[in-house]
């Protein structure tokens, strides 16, 4: 099987294709190595990719039609695995066009690419954001998800709306995975375990929003990558929306368990053996308070769910990054 993940120099996507590779798979890569973070780490997760047999890359802007076309016009996929994305709800409110190149023209350019090609299944990534302000618990896929709060959570509903119209017009089976707070080794700058790690680690003072009232669903790396891995083998055949025989499906992926952002710092703290010294602030706009994922339709669909303690996660996370980075603690 040939599958083309897109972003695969980014967290998800090089900790797919690795997956993917090892067990013999073929990948192609693409991604724009684009820098809202270090990309030096994106070299880095590249290189390690580049030595796996059956692995090629290209350098490519989704946002640009002309290269994608000539791009789908060269290369032929079984499965499509799109993760490639600008992401971030707080940069969303300082380059709002960077979402509209990325997640809205971009992700219409590798949607066509798959109905040209008829792949056997096209798997994108969607966001726990899209749930925006829900303020019931757990968050279900049939909730409403009308109201986002972000324009990086508004981009990605309407990446599930136009999948669906193409499952529904194409015939194009279709599956968008709502990642929730993944985590771990490789991971993403940006986010908060590990700018949570490097500060605590260099002695500096960590933000912490809300003044610490919040709960996320902390999903650990690998167990997002068995679900993908899952999903790709089941691609949907319809009848899964009332009314509707469009083969198109969603899925939360996270961990199903609520986590303290409190007890995550204490956490941190111990596989650290250092106190973090918190900068407590008010709530960032475009945020929310509390995320936590029924995961009972993917366990139903695929038989697993996410079973990672954030605890293991965590330890597993400090490890590489003290690793990679040559701390001494």
């Amino acid at each position: 099987m040939t599958v083309l993940v897109t972003g695969a120099a980014g967290f998800i996507g090089f900790s797919l294709a690795w997956r993917l590779l090892r067990q013999g798979e073929s990948v192609f890569g693409i991604d724009n190595l684009t820098p809202y973070y270090d990309v030096t780490l994106k070299e880095a997760r590249l290189a390690l990719l580049n030595e796996q047999k059956g692995f090629r890359f290209q350098p490519i802007d989704i946002a640009d039609r002309a290269a994608i076309e000539g791009f789908f016009a060269r290369e032929r996929f079984d499965v499509i695995v799109h993760l490639a994305a600008q992401v971030g709800v707080r940069y969303s409110l300082e380059q709002p066009l960077q979402y509209v190149d990325a997640n809205l023209v971009g992700f219409a350019h590798i949607l066509e690419g798959a109905r040209a090609q008829r792949v056997r299944h096209f798997v994108f990534a969607s966001s726990s954001s899209v749930y925006g302000a829900n303020r019931k618990l757990p968050f279900s896929e049939d909730d409403n998800v009308d109201h986002p709060i972000s324009l990086y959570a508004a981009t990605k509903k309407a990446n599930e709306l136009t999948a669906y119209s193409y499952a529904h017009l194409f015939g194009l089976p279709s599956t968008g995975l709502r990642f929730f707070t993944v985590y771990g080794p490789w991971g993403r700058p940006d986010m908060a375990p590990f700018k949570f790690t490097k500060a605590i680690a260099a002695g500096e003072p960590i933000p912490v929003y809300n003044s610490g009232r919040m709960v996320r669903d902390f999903t650990y790396v690998d167990d997002v990558v068995e679900a993908v891995v899952r999903v790709m083998a089941a691609p949907p055949s319809g009848g899964d929306f009332e009314g509707s025989d469009a083969p198109y499906r969603i899925f939360n992926v996270g961990n199903g368990r609520p986590v303290e952002l409190l007890d995550y710092i204490k956490t941190l703290e111990a596989c650290l053996g250092r106190k973090a010294e918190m900068q407590l602030l008010p709530m960032q706009q475009g945020d929310v308070a509390a995320t936590l994922a029924d995961v009972s339709r993917l366990e139903r669909a695929v038989g697993y769910r996410p079973t990672t303690p954030v605890e293991e996660g965590v330890r597993r996370f400090v490890d590489w990054y003290v690793g990679h980075y040559h701390i001494a603690l």
